[in-house]
């Protein structure tokens, strides 16, 4: 097989008054504008693709680019869409370009839809867990690029949780959407660097069957670390629309396997969590129909539960650089009836739980109900943590936080 090149563009430290800012790729027009000059484009972005408070796909038609063909994930090209809709083709009202819903019937784009375009073009602001299907997009994109033989330019953003590594890793046997690859839950990579290991790796399938692979340019960050603590400037999905969502989704996800509303329909999704059962003196919230959570669980009954939303700062704290089981595992202890506490599949089998696709495997589930202790699920994630570490080290385009 022919040896992959990997074109990793950066550009240096600007010596003004701005040079710690971190900047996204999208923002280093000059590192790939003249790669769209004349091509036919094909972009899968939605609404966190942005330069300043501009789409990209604004922009870029307002500098002459010619975008023949758009593609959008969950929550649609323009991310306006609730989590799991499905989303139809149609074309964007701003532009009038085709967008390809990549988040209905189809996962990746087609030849079909390929004849038109020169080159392919990804930009999303992901948030760094591995059930956040962003990352999923991003490997379907891939292959349908060296499937079609289609040079294609990823335009990185930083991590905003790309500061740590923790979770159980991926069996694959649990495989699905929301847990493609043997990753932990929360993987402290870029999108960038993620896409440098499922090719490297070859984890990405058209990688390891393609004998020729196409030209894959990253346009990297700017003043960006795995130090670093990037506040989003857009929401990146309807239920993220605050840091303290953000940085609890890593942790509070694993809420969406349960009966317990994960806080869908209040101000703080992942931070705010409950259910009906719960002991009346916990925090008291109501889920609510609104955009992006039209149908939230337990709408319009009031819950029981905690709230851990605060200043970034707080939550951090909490947080803590690591998965946080504390509430979980106390949700299921004070939870009257243990035997519902999952959600179970009409197939009863232990690969069709949610809860065991967001984990990862069925180990999690079984260790809650036999009431292990945090210390001991932590200890057995620990050797598929350190295995993954050393895979990831090799793939990293910026300082590591340790």
């Amino acid at each position: 097989m022919q040896k992959i090149h990997l074109f990793i563009l950066a550009l240096g430290l600007s010596m003004n008054a701005f040079s710690q800012e971190i900047k996204p790729g999208a923002y280093q027009t000059s590192e790939y504008l003249p790669a769209l000059k004349g091509k036919r484009i094909g972009l899968f972005a939605n609404h966190t693709a942005t330069i300043e408070n501009k789409h990209l796909v604004d922009t870029l038609v307002s500098l002459g680019m010619n975008i023949t063909k758009a593609f959008g994930p969950e929550h649609g090209f323009r991310g306006t869409a609730d989590a799991g809709e499905k989303v139809g083709d149609y074309k964007d009202a701003a532009t009038g370009i085709p967008v390809i819903s990549l988040y209905g019937k189809k996962r990746r784009p087609s030849a079909d839809d390929l004849q038109d375009v020169d080159v392919m073009l990804f930009d999303i602001q992901d948030v760094g867990t591995r059930f956040y299907t962003y990352i999923s997009s991003l490997e379907e994109f891939i292959n349908s690029a060296i499937e079609n033989n289609k040079p294609l330019i990823i335009l990185d953003r930083p991590n905003p949780n790309g500061f740590y590594v923790d979770g159980p890793v991926l069996d694959t046997a649990y495989k699905s959407f929301v847990g493609m690859q043997p990753i932990p839950m929360v993987y402290g990579m870029t999108m960038g660097e993620y896409a440098k290991m499922l090719i490297g790796e070859k984890w990405a399938k058209a990688a390891a069957n393609a004998s020729t692979l196409p030209n894959i340019t990253i346009i990297k960050n700017k003043n960006y670390t795995h130090k670093s603590k990037y506040v989003l400037p857009v929401k990146p999905s309807p239920n993220l629309g605050t840091m303290a969502s953000v940085y609890w989704y890593g942790s509070n996800c694993l809420f969406e396997g349960t009966v317990l509303s994960e806080g869908r329909g209040t101000d703080y999704p992942f931070a705010i969590f409950g259910h009906p059962s719960l002991p009346k003196t916990l925090y008291t919230f109501t889920p609510t129909s609104r955009d992006g959570a039209k149908e939230p669980k337990l709408k319009d009954q009031v819950c029981y539960g905690w709230n851990l939303s605060g200043t970034d700062k707080d939550v951090l704290q909490k947080v803590d650089g690591k998965i946080q089981l504390s509430y979980l595992l106390e949700a299921y202890k004070l939870f009257p009836e243990k035997e519902k506490f999952f959600i179970t599949p009409k197939s009863g089998k232990p690969t069709d739980y949610f809860f065991n696709k967001l984990a990862g495997n069925d180990a999690l589930q079984k260790q809650i109900i036999a009431g292990a202790s945090e210390k001991e699920i932590r200890a057995s994630w620990a050797e598929g943590l350190n295995a993954f570490k050393k895979i990831r080290k090799k793939y990293l385009l910026y300082t590591d936080f340790e």
